[in-house]
Formats: C-alpha cells, sequence, structure tokens
C-alpha cells in the first residue's frame, strides 16, 4: 500500500480529537506554548494534555523545544497550519480558549525585562524589526549573527559593539518569550541594546516591577528605525508613557 494513505488517515485521527483539536487550533497563530496552557486552551488536565501531546509528536504534527527548564510546543511546520486552515475552510476554527490576564499581566506582555534584556509584545516587534531589516539573521542554536550593516546600525545607535563580548551562547541569540511565544532578542547585544534605549530616554524601566515603558521620544525613534509602532504591537494610545522632563 502507498505510505501516502495511512498518513492521511493517521492524521486524520490525531486532529479529529477534540482536545487534540484545540490544541492544534491554538497554535496555528505560529507561537510556541506549553503543556499547561495547551491543557487549558483544550479543557483538559495536564495529564490528559500530556498524553494527547505525546500522541502529536509521535505523529509529526508538533515540534517542541527546550528554553531553561520549560518545554515549548509548536507547530511541525506551515504545512500543517496550512491543512488546519484547509480544514476551516469546511469549518471554521472554534474561538482558542486562553486565561485573561489580570492589569500587571498586560503590562509586563506589552514591555519587561527579561533578566537585562528587553522582551514582551515591543521586545518581539523590536526583533522582528532588526531582522527585516537585515541587521540580525538567524543561524544555528538559536543565535543571530549582526551583519556588517548590523554592526554599523548598533553602533550608530550607541551601542559599543568593540567592547561586547561575547558569551559562550554567543553575542545574540533568540530567546523564547514567555508570553508571545516567540523570539525577542537576547545574549550580550540585547543587554547592551536595552541599556542603550533606557539611556538614551527611549525606553522607562519601572520602579516596582519589571514592566517597561516606552516614551513619545522611543517611539518615534523605534517607528524611524524598525518600523515599531502602537499599532504593530496592539497598544492603544492610552498607554503612552509622558514625556521626560
Amino acid at each position: 500500500m502507498h505510505p501516502l494513505p495511512n498518513y492521511v488517515s493517521s492524521s486524520a485521527f490525531l486532529i479529529a480529537d477534540p482536545a487534540r483539536a484545540a490544541m492544534l487550533i491554538a497554535l496555528v497563530d505560529g507561537r510556541a506554548l506549553p503543556a499547561g496552557e495547551l491543557a487549558y486552551a483544550a479543557g483538559v488536565t495536564a495529564q490528559t494534555a500530556s498524553s494527547h501531546l505525546a500522541k502529536l509528536l509521535a505523529g509529526g504534527l508538533l515540534a517542541v523545544e527546550t528554553e531553561g527548564r520549560h518545554r515549548y510546543y509548536r507547530l511541525a511546520g506551515s504545512h500543517v497550519a496550512l491543512a488546519l486552515e484547509h480544514l476551516a475552510a469546511l469549518k471554521p476554527l472554534a474561538a482558542v480558549r486562553r486565561k485573561p490576564l489580570s492589569r500587571e499581566g498586560l503590562d509586563l506582555r506589552f514591555a519587561r525585562r527579561c533578566y537585562d534584556h528587553l522582551a514582551g509584545q515591543l521586545g518581539v516587534a523590536v526583533a522582528q524589526g532588526l531582522q527585516e531589516r537585515g541587521f540580525v539573521v538567524p543561524a544555528a542554536d538559536k543565535q543571530l549573527v549582526v551583519t556588517p550593516s548590523g554592526m554599523q546600525w548598533f553602533g550608530a545607535m550607541g551601542v559599543d559593539m568593540t567592547a561586547l563580548k561575547s558569551s559562550r551562547r554567543g553575542l545574540a541569540r533568540q530567546c523564547l518569550d514567555w508570553t508571545e511565544r516567540r523570539y525577542h532578542l537576547a545574549g550580550p547585544l540585547g543587554v547592551q541594546f536595552m541599556a542603550v534605549l533606557c539611556s538614551s530616554g527611549w525606553l522607562r524601566r519601572s520602579k516596582s516591577s519589571r514592566a517597561i515603558q516606552v516614551t513619545p521620544l522611543g517611539w518615534a525613534g523605534l517607528k524611524k528605525h524598525l518600523g515599531v509602532d502602537e499599532g504593530s504591537v496592539g497598544l492603544p494610545a492610552c498607554k503612552l508613557a509622558p514625556s521626560i522632563s
């Protein structure tokens, strides 16, 4: 028998289960999520979710990656997302069940310190802007290679590239954001870059939490240099930080 029918039937069997389908749907947007969040999305216990995730991994529909002590699951590739989208043409995908965030949680999701580098929706948008402009390029082992144009740009922004010392994990790397499940900029370059943005008055650290605010000067600079504005990170105008006197 040709292997394709077997693959189709096995994949269809995996997707047909309501809990597994809910998990897959929660990952359609490209993010990587932990087992606990996928269990909540599917409305099942952690133990049941673990069993479902093992089957989806074995069936080639999911991939898993480790960030520190945590494991994050994502779709195995764009072909899985495409298959789910085609199925949605037959019947619209159900809304994804997600836990509501508190006011503090929303602030931290927008922008925060991840150790000493920028994370959250803003951190992810900045990392995407850097890649889109060719300043950094993804490499193996989650590293980021700073291109010649990137070296020049970071230098012009105030980062002393000659003084940066590469760690054992490289000069710059991709760090999986725990709220956005996408990557932001980390490593020695990420630390120094956020320090420069704060010292230049673009960003402001909260005194009571890890939250970060963007000043009007910062929004203007981020828009000019990286194409990042309030709309690109889903922030309403009322959240703008006041000017620094």
